[in-house]
C-alpha cells in the first residue's frame, strides 16, 4: 500500500502545479488587457496566439503525463493483487485528463461496496493482473502509432533503430527498327530487341531520434547490391542471334539525413501536419565515367553492344528535399498523404565518357523531382493494421555539359514512376514492430515490384 500512497501523492502534486500554471497562463493576458483598457493591437494578437500555442502544448504534455500515471497506477494495483491476494479496498484518486483528451479516458470511476475493489473495466484503466495491465498499456493503439511512424514521424519515442531489407525487380524491353517500309507493308532493314533485367537488394539502417514533442531527427545508411542482365537481339546482323552479358556491383549507397517538424497537431477536422527537410550526400559509387565493355561493333566501327563493367550504387550528386506529410485518424481508419520536392545540385566530374580510351571531364545536372502520395490504413486491433497507398515521382530531364561545351539534355532521362503499395504493420513486442510492404509498379519507369521488410525497435 506504500507504493499506492506514493503514486497518489505524485499524482496530486503533478496536478496542482500544472493547474496553477495553466490558470496563470490564461489570466495573465486578460489582466494585462484590462490594465491597458485599449483595443487589441497587432502585437497583442500575436502575443495571444503565442500564449494559446503554449497552452495547447501544456495540455498535450499534461495528457501524456496523466496516461503515464494511470499506467503506473495499474501496475501497482496488479502487483498488490498478486502479492496480497486481493485488490485495493478503495479506489485511488487519479487525475482526469483535460477536455481535449479522448472521451474514453474521461469517464468517472464509481467505487463498489465497502471492502470490494472497483469494477475492473478497460475504459476505467484498472487491472486485476499483470496481463490486464499490459493490455491496458497497449490500448493506446500501437497500430496507429506504427502507421504514423511510417507515414510521418513519431515524436514521443526517444530513439528508434530500424533495420530494413528491400528487393526490387526491374524488367524493360525495347524493340529497335532500323530500315524502311516497302509498299507500306514489308519492312526492309534490321530488327534489334533490347532487354534489361535488374535485381537490386537494399539493406537500410536508420536511426530516428525524437528530440522534442515537435522535432525528430533521422539518419538513413543504405548498402546496395545490384545485378543487371543486358540482352540484345540482332547480334552480328542476324535477327535470330541474341547476345547477353551480366554485370553486378555492391557497396555503400547515398546516405541521407533529415528532420521532421510538427507544424500542427490533430485537432477536429485538421490532420496532424509535419514538415520534412532532408539532404542526401553522394557517398555511393556514381554512374559517370564507369568504363564500358564493348561486345560488338559494326563495319564502321560503331558500337552496337556495350555494357558497364560495374553497377553504380548512387547518383553522384548532392540533393535537398522538402515536403509535407499529414495523418488523420478516423477510427478505425487512418488517412495519410505526402507531397514534396527534390532538388539536385550540379557537380563536376573528371570523366563523363564511358569509353575507357578517352577522358572527357564535364558537369552533370540531374532533373529536379516532384513526388506525392496518399493512402488509407485500417487498424484491425491495437497491434495490427493494413494499409493501401499510391505514390508517384515525376523527374525532369537530366543535362550534361562537357568541358568547353554547352548544356545538352539527355533524351529518355525524364521519368514518371507510379507505384501502388500494400502494407501491414504488427507490434511484435512492446518495443519491436514488423512492417511489410509490397509495391507494384504502374508505369514503365517504376520497378515491376518491390518487396520491403522493416523492423523498427524503440529503445
Amino acid at each position: 500500500m506504500r507504493e499506492g500512497a506514493i503514486l497518489k501523492s505524485t499524482i496530486a502534486g503533478a496536478r496542482r502545479p500544472l493547474a496553477i500554471a495553466l490558470g496563470l497562463t490564461l489570466l495573465a493576458p486578460m489582466a494585462a488587457t484590462a490594465q491597458e483598457g485599449a483595443a487589441f493591437t497587432a502585437e497583442d494578437r500575436a502575443r495571444m496566439q503565442q500564449l494559446l500555442r503554449e497552452l495547447s502544448d501544456l495540455k498535450q504534455s499534461y495528457a501524456q503525463e496523466v496516461r503515464r500515471l494511470r499506467e503506473l497506477d495499474m501496475q501497482i494495483q496488479a502487483l498488490q493483487a498478486r502479492v496480497g491476494g486481493v485488490a485495493a479496498a478503495a479506489p485511488r484518486e487519479v487525475p482526469q485528463p483535460l477536455a481535449h483528451a479522448p472521451a474514453d479516458r474521461q469517464q468517472d470511476q464509481a467505487p463498489g461496496p465497502a471492502g470490494t475493489p472497483p469494477a475492473a473495466r478497460q475504459d476505467e484503466g484498472y487491472a486485476s493482473s499483470a496481463e490486464d495491465a499490459q493490455r491496458a498499456r497497449e490500448a493506446e493503439s500501437r497500430s496507429v502509432a506504427d502507421v504514423k511512424q511510417q507515414s510521418t514521424a513519431l515524436f514521443n519515442r526517444r530513439l528508434t533503430l530500424e533495420n530494413g531489407l528491400s528487393y526490387n525487380r526491374y524488367d524493360r524491353k525495347q524493340v529497335t527498327l532500323n530500315g524502311f517500309l516497302a509498299l507500306d507493308a514489308i519492312f526492309l532493314g534490321n530488327i534489334a530487341i533490347e532487354n534489361v533485367e535488374s535485381d537490386t537488394v537494399n539493406y537500410n539502417f536508420a536511426a530516428r531520434w525524437g528530440v522534442s514533442p515537435r522535432l525528430s531527427l533521422n539518419l538513413d545508411v543504405p548498402y546496395i547490391a545490384r545485378k543487371t542482365v543486358y540482352q540484345k537481339g540482332g547480334a552480328g546482323g542476324a535477327a535470330a542471334a541474341i547476345a547477353q552479358e551480366q554485370t553486378d556491383g555492391a557497396g555503400l549507397g547515398d546516405i541521407s539525413a533529415s528532420a521532421n517538424w510538427k507544424l500542427f497537431g490533430e485537432r477536429g477536422a485538421w490532420p496532424e501536419t509535419v514538415l520534412n527537410v532532408g539532404v542526401t550526400a553522394p557517398t555511393g559509387r556514381e554512374p559517370y565515367g564507369i568504363p564500358w565493355r564493348v561486345l560488338e561493333r559494326d563495319e564502321d566501327n560503331f558500337i552496337r553492344f556495350a555494357v558497364p563493367e560495374e553497377q553504380p550504387t548512387g547518383n553522384g550528386l548532392w540533393q535537398a528535399t522538402v515536403g509535407l506529410s499529414a495523418v488523420k485518424t478516423t477510427d478505425p481508419a487512418i488517412l495519410f498523404g505526402n507531397v514534396g520536392y527534390v532538388h539536385s545540385f550540379a557537380r563536376n566530374f573528371g570523366d563523363l565518357d564511358n569509353n575507357p580510351l578517352t577522358v572527357n571531364p564535364g558537369r552533370v545536372a540531374l532533373g529536379d523531382a516532384f513526388y506525392f502520395g496518399a493512402g488509407l490504413a485500417f487498424a484491425f486491433n491495437e497491434r495490427t493494421s493494413l494499409s493501401i497507398a499510391f505514390s508517384d515521382r515525376l523527374s525532369a530531364r537530366a543535362r550534361t555539359r562537357y568541358e568547353g561545351g554547352d548544356w545538352v539534355k539527355l533524351i529518355g532521362s525524364d521519368a514518371n514512376a507510379a507505384t501502388m503499395s500494400l502494407g501491414v504493420t504488427h507490434a511484435m513486442t512492446p518495443s519491436a514492430t514488423f512492417v511489410g510492404v509490397l509495391g507494384i509498379g504502374l508505369t514503365p519507369d517504376a520497378p515491376d515490384f518491390n518487396l520491403t521488410v522493416k523492423v523498427p525497435y524503440a529503445l
